[in-house]
This record gives structure tokens, C-alpha cells and sequence, in this order.
């Protein structure tokens, strides 16, 4: 089973959608928020589980329909960003 490391990018995507959410509806932010969360931990033992990414060395987990988790698998799981699937990416 692998590590799952968050960079500060993906805490920051993480972090701006939640508090955007937060403001209209308290408690589908923070199910999202368990959702994501849970979704990250999971690539511990299915690392291969997402799509091989649009930016070389990435892979990407569709982990709500509006939401990708973006990732890079190594010696460990390095989440790099969550993106809303309406943005323009990379």
C-alpha cells in the first residue's frame, strides 16, 4: 500500500472549494470534503484506479461529477490538484 501525500496545491483547490460551497450549503461541503478525502485514500491500494492524465506523468480520478482529483504515482500517491471539470486544464 502506498503513502498518500497532498501538495499544498491540491490543499489550496481543496480548501477554496469547500469554503465556495460552505457558503451556500454547509453540509454538502463537508460530505464533498469526506467524499474527496476518502476518494484520495483509496488510490493508496488502487493507485492505477484513475485515467492516465491530460499533463504527461498524471493520472486523473473523476472522484464527483464535477470534480477531478489529478495525481502522480511514484513511490508514493502525490496529489497534485482538484479541479472543477468546467476548467480549462492544464
Amino acid at each position: 500500500m502506498l503513502i498518500v501525500k497532498w501538495q499544498p496545491t491540491a490543499v489550496e483547490d481543496l480548501e477554496a472549494i469547500i469554503d465556495y460551497i460552505a457558503n451556500h450549503n454547509t453540509v454538502a461541503a463537508y460530505d464533498l470534503e469526506d467524499h474527496i478525502l476518502q476518494s484520495a485514500e483509496d488510490l493508496a491500494e488502487h493507485p492505477y484506479k484513475g485515467r492516465n492524465g491530460r499533463r504527461a506523468g498524471t493520472r486523473e480520478l473523476l472522484v464527483h461529477p464535477n470534480y477531478w482529483l489529478v495525481y502522480e504515482v511514484s513511490d508514493l500517491i502525490r496529489i497534485t490538484n482538484v479541479i472543477h471539470t468546467s476548467r480549462l486544464y492544464p
